[in-house]
C-alpha cells in the first residue's frame, strides 16, 4: 500500500511539473529581418522603418521578438540576405524600399511560408507578401500650408528622389498645399534620381536657394543632402521635413515642422495577421486617421517665423484629414 501511495505522489508530482512547465512556457518568439538599402541611422527613410521595429520590440517585451537588419543593400545585393534570413527561419523579412518589388515576388516563391513586406507600394502581392503604402500626399499637403505661408520671396523648393511611390504622392500633396495657402507662390521641383544620393540633393537644394527660394524640403533619405544646404545658407532660410528625425538633429534648427511614417502600426499588423493565419495578399494603408502619421512642430522655432495664424490652418486641416472630411486626389495634379 505505501509503494502503492509513494508511486501514486511521484506521479502526481511530475504531472505537477509537467503543467506548472506547461504554464510558464514562453509565447512563440516573432524573428523579423529588415533590408533597407542606406543606413538605419540615416535620419530618414530606413531609420523610421528601423526605429519603429525598435520601439514594437521594447513593447512587446525582452524575449519575445528577435530582430536582425542588413544595410546598403542595393537589390541586386539583397536576395542573398533575404534567402540567409528565409533559410535560417525568420518569420517576417521587411525590404524596406519599391525597388525590391521584384525581389520579394521571387523570394516569396522560394519561400512560401515567411511573410514578405515591402513598401510604398498598393500593390496586392502573392499569399505570402504584404505591401503597405503611406498616403503621403497628408503630410505634404500640411508641410505645403507651411511652406506657402511662410516664404516671403514666394518662391519654394522641392528637391525629390524620383516621380513614383510614396515620393510621388508626398510632392503633389505638397503642391496642393503650397497652393491652398498661397495661390501666387511658385514651387521649384527636381529629381536627384535616386534615393539616396544626398551629393545630388544638396546640388539641387543650392540651384533652388540661388533662383530666390526661401523654403525647401524634400522626400526620402537623399533629402538630408538638400537640408545640409539649408542649413548652410543665410538666416531666413527654413526648411519642411518628411521625417521627425530631422528636428533632433544640428540642421534642425532650420527645420520648422516635420511628418514621419509611424511604421510601428505597420509592423504590428504584420505581426498580428501573421499570428491569425494571415501571411500576405494585402496592401496596408498608412493615414492621419489609422494612426499611420506622426507630425510634430519645432518647439525652438522663431514665434513670428512659424506663427500661431500658420498652427491654426495646419491643425485644422490635419483634423480634416484625420476625420475623411479633406481628401486629396493627388492622382490629378499636374507637375
Amino acid at each position: 500500500m505505501k509503494n502503492f501511495l509513494k508511486v501514486a505522489l511521484t506521479a502526481a508530482s511530475l504531472l505537477g511539473m509537467f503543467a506548472g512547465s506547461a504554464q510558464a512556457a514562453p509565447a512563440p518568439k516573432v524573428r523579423i529581418a529588415l533590408i533597407v538599402e542606406s543606413t538605419v541611422d540615416d535620419k530618414g527613410w530606413c531609420q523610421s522603418m528601423h526605429d519603429a521595429i525598435l520601439a514594437v520590440q521594447k513593447k512587446m517585451g525582452a524575449g519575445a521578438m528577435e530582430y536582425s537588419h542588413s544595410e546598403k543593400m542595393k537589390p541586386v545585393d539583397a536576395g542573398s540576405a533575404a534567402r540567409q534570413y528565409a533559410s535560417k527561419g525568420f518569420d517576417i523579412i521587411i525590404c524596406h524600399g519599391a525597388q525590391y518589388k521584384n525581389l520579394v515576388d521571387e523570394m516569396a516563391g522560394v519561400f512560401p511560408n515567411t511573410t514578405f513586406a515591402y513598401g510604398t507600394s498598393a500593390n496586392i502581392g502573392a499569399k505570402n507578401v504584404f505591401t503597405y503604402t503611406p498616403f503621403s500626399e497628408e503630410t505634404g499637403y500640411l508641410n505645403g500650408i507651411i511652406a506657402g505661408m511662410v516664404t516671403k520671396s514666394g518662391k519654394i523648393g522641392n528637391v525629390g528622389p524620383v516621380d513614383g511611390g510614396d515620393a510621388a504622392r508626398y510632392i503633389r500633396g505638397f503642391q496642393m498645399g503650397v497652393q491652398a495657402a498661397n495661390p501666387k507662390a511658385a514651387i521649384r521641383l527636381a529629381f536627384t534620381g535616386s534615393f539616396g544620393d544626398f551629393v545630388k540633393a544638396g546640388e539641387l537644394a543650392q540651384t533652388q536657394l540661388k533662383d530666390g527660394a526661401d523654403v525647401l524640403t524634400g522626400a526620402a533619405q537623399q533629402a538630408i543632402g538638400a537640408l545640409r544646404a539649408v542649413a548652410a545658407a543665410p538666416a531666413g532660410i527654413w526648411w519642411v521635413g518628411q521625417d521627425t528625425a530631422q528636428l533632433s538633429i544640428p540642421e534642425g534648427s532650420r527645420v520648422l515642422a516635420a511628418s514621419g511614417y509611424n511604421y510601428a502600426s505597420v509592423v504590428e499588423n504584420l505581426i498580428a495577421k501573421r499570428a491569425a493565419g494571415t501571411k500576405g495578399g494585402e496592401s496596408l494603408p498608412m493615414q492621419f486617421s489609422n494612426g499611420g502619421f506622426h507630425f510634430e512642430y519645432n518647439a525652438k522655432a522663431d514665434a513670428k517665423v512659424l506663427t500661431p495664424a500658420i498652427k491654426k490652418a495646419v491643425d485644422a486641416a490635419r483634423a480634416d484629414l484625420k476625420s475623411g472630411k479633406l481628401k486629396l486626389d493627388w492622382k490629378a495634379v499636374k507637375l
